[in-house]
């Protein structure tokens, strides 16, 4: 896992050196690296809330001089065929997030689906392991709270692989730290995460 130039979405907006890159968002790193060679000058970032899609959006924007149009899916079709055909005009690209691509997003308007399917997809995953562990550490390092890898051995494979599910169990890791007034260990964490019902069955056999 390396740390380069771009953010995720968490805690601290616009924050480039905050992006964690993992396997689970290389594809789209990497594809955002290559914008210039898209087939048209757009498009579609697809993943979970809170992986970070919108932020790198907006990084990305501001980067290239491109434009964001978030939330697609909940956002007036004329708006997007607009916007799509003007980053076209302008040779600016236009970087779409939704939740999931078409034909799971129901298009009414026949040209601004065709001009969806000319449009490239990447996909941001549910985070692996790696990066679960590097956020839980980074997270709440943030927020003052030093964890050891023994910490984070432990919770990552009991949280559910999910993003939003790293930012509840660190909400609940800070709050066991005000409550309690010491210092993070593998029983506190165990026993707050308990109580909040956050700690699921092992995904490995310990």
């Amino acid at each position: 896992m390396n740390q380069i130039a771009l953010p995720l979405d968490w805690p601290v907006a616009d924050r480039e050196e905050d992006f964690l890159l993992s396997d689970s968002n290389r594809v789209a790193f990497d594809h955002l690296r290559r914008w210039s060679l898209w087939p048209v000058m757009a498009t579609l970032v697809t993943g979970p809330r809170k992986s970070g899609r919108s932020l790198l959006g907006r990084i990305f924007a501001r980067k290239t001089g491109g434009r964001l149009f978030d939330d697609a899916e909940r956002q007036d079709e004329e708006a997007l065929f607009h916007a799509w055909n003007e980053a076209q005009e302008r040779r600016r690209p236009l970087f779409i997030v939704a939740d999931a691509p078409p034909p799971a997003w129901e298009i009414a308007l026949p040209d601004l689906k065709s001009r969806l399917a000319a449009t490239p997809h990447v996909e941001i995953l549910p985070p692996d392991d790696a990066l679960i562990a590097q956020l839980i550490v980074k997270l709440l390092g943030d927020r003052g709270i030093a964890v050891s890898n023994e910490i984070a051995d432990y919770l990552v494979p009991r949280i559910e692989r999910s993003h939003v599910a790293v930012l509840s169990a660190v909400d609940i890791l800070d709050q066991a730290m005000l409550s309690h007034h010491r210092r993070m260990t593998v029983p506190l964490a165990r026993r707050a995460l308990e109580e909040a019902r956050m700690v699921g069955r092992s995904r490995i056999n310990v």
